[in-house]
């Protein structure tokens, strides 16, 4: 009894920054933003990227918030001017990623459906032009509740079962294989949360997919599987009675700063879609992330060949430093990297030295590393 007593005891004091998180939350009296207008349903147009980029909407079935879509992004390869880093539609592109003058390798019969993480949005323009380098036809998924899926009425990303996002995958994968072929190789990319969702979907879906590749995937609680024993009984009570109630939470801006061209970064986003600091975490959603990680734990049997790319390193600190700009500040890679080894028979792990949280946002040189670790990969589990 002792030991059920020691686990629950935090959770009074949990109630008590709740209900501080939702009084500051209403001082606030914060207002959703004005979302720019959605893409059509049922056909492509211009994406917020710009040349080369489309998008469409993917109605989805409606939920306890009403209408629920998800949004496809694809690159057709569409040649872009060379002016330095060039912003377009609020992004910024770096230098040597437009335009891409490479020629691409010989045509591999394959597509591949990229998944965001958490706060997040496709808008990684280099990671497209990547993989259609690769001879493989590129495409995005913005989850519902997040990025070019988000509306008014929307909590932002939340959900409280990570299966849901079957829905949208599973739609996802049907245009694809509409436009490149029944018969064409599929690889599922995700990164942190968006590898978690890919793990757990492709576990699910055995036979599917050719290749899945993780980029800094979120297969476990920070701190230890010890901490998420603590912590799930103190989340699941919240998550009973409160479950879009959000929760205190401490984010500097840290990560923030080591991406936007602003702070020293390459990159402009949009902050609607992509919040500093983070949007609310919630304790419906924080359990199914538990959940997620609790299956991982157990051990996945995924058929297909994983590749997982974290950083070198972790530097998690309330100070700043500029070694930042260098490390995962987000995840600890040592337990991703053992986490990883329990997703499938064929598991493949790469550290790259001087990498960010978001391997493919990391410095020129760095990111290049990682391009040609995944290059060298595909070669084995990908031919052309």
């Amino acid at each position: 009894m002792a030991r059920v007593s020691e686990r629950w005891a935090g959770v009074p004091m949990a109630f008590q920054a709740l209900r501080a998180a939702q009084r500051a939350a209403a001082l606030r009296g914060e207002r959703a933003p004005r979302y720019p207008d959605p893409p059509p349903v049922g056909r492509w147009a211009p994406d917020v990227l710009g040349a080369g980029f489309e998008a469409r909407t993917l109605p989805l079935a409606d939920d306890d918030e009403g209408e629920a879509v998800a949004t496809l992004v694809r690159y057709t390869g569409a040649p872009r001017r060379a002016l330095g880093t060039v912003a377009v539609a609020e992004h910024a592109v770096p230098p040597g990623t437009v335009p891409d003058a490479r020629a691409p390798a010989p045509r591999r019969h394959a597509a591949v459906l990229y998944v965001h993480g958490w706060n997040d949005y496709f808008f990684q323009v280099g990671l497209a032009q990547f993989w259609h380098r690769q001879g493989v036809a590129f495409y995005a998924l913005d989850l519902r509740r997040y990025g070019r899926s988000l509306r008014a009425h929307h909590t932002p990303g939340y959900v409280e079962d990570l299966a849901t996002y079957d829905e949208e995958l599973d739609a996802a994968f049907a245009v694809v294989r509409d436009e490149v072929g029944a018969d064409a190789g599929l690889v599922l990319m995700g990164h942190s949360t968006g590898g978690l969702v890919a793990s757990l979907w492709a576990n699910r879906h055995p036979g599917a997919l050719r290749a899945l590749v993780l980029n800094a995937p979120w297969l476990e609680l920070q701190g230890s599987e010890l901490m998420r024993a603590v912590t799930t009984p103190v989340v699941e009570q919240l998550a009973r009675l409160q479950p879009k109630a959000p929760l205190p939470t401490v984010d500097p801006g840290y990560y923030a700063r080591t991406i936007d061209v602003a702070t020293g970064g390459e990159w402009t986003t949009d902050r609607r879609w992509r919040l500093s600091p983070s949007m609310a975490v919630r304790p419906g959603w924080l359990r199914a992330i538990l959940e997620g990680h609790a299956q991982v734990a157990e051990g996945l049997t995924i058929d297909a060949p994983v590749l997982v790319l974290v950083s070198a390193r972790t530097l998690i600190s309330a100070m700043w430093s500029e070694e930042m700009r260098a490390s995962d500040i987000v995840l600890e890679v040592e337990l991703i990297a053992r986490r990883a080894v329990q997703l499938g028979p064929v598991v493949t792990v790469v550290r790259v030295d001087g990498a960010l949280h978001d391997v493919v946002l990391s410095r020129p040189e760095v990111r290049e590393v990682a391009y040609a670790a995944i290059e060298r990969w595909l070669t084995a589990y990908l031919p052309a």
